[in-house]
């Protein structure tokens, strides 16, 4: 039996986002009392973890694919102005810096610091 057979109640990326963002309304609006407010924080922050747990996956798989195709070219994004590289050195730290950016902190962007 696949994994996706076995939970069949598992909630999509998708569902996880729509939820949260309701969370989100629901707190800025401020009409929940203290204790719902809790609870809704504690459902948002498990919310959180599983999107970027997902996100992370995808983005592994998404890696391994790439390597088996080889070496991976980076371009700028339109409007983006790109500085040339001097060197073969100087084109991987850009193309490593690229790949690796920082991964969104979705806690601080829904519910601040």
């Amino acid at each position: 039996m696949s994994e996706k057979q076995s939970k069949p109640d598992a909630p999509s990326f998708e569902k996880s986002m729509e939820r949260l963002e309701t969370i989100v309304s629901d707190m800025e609006g401020g009409t929940l009392s203290l204790e719902a407010m809790i609870k809704q924080f504690e459902e948002g922050q498990a919310l959180i973890r599983f999107c970027s747990g997902k996100l992370d996956e995808v983005e592994r798989k998404i890696e391994r694919l790439l390597s088996k195709e080889g070496p991976v070219e980076t371009e700028p994004f339109p409007g983006e102005i790109e500085e040339p590289a001097d060197d073969a050195t100087a084109q991987k730290k850009a193309a490593k810096a690229v790949a690796k950016e920082p991964k969104p902190d979705y806690g601080r962007q829904l519910f601040g610091d």
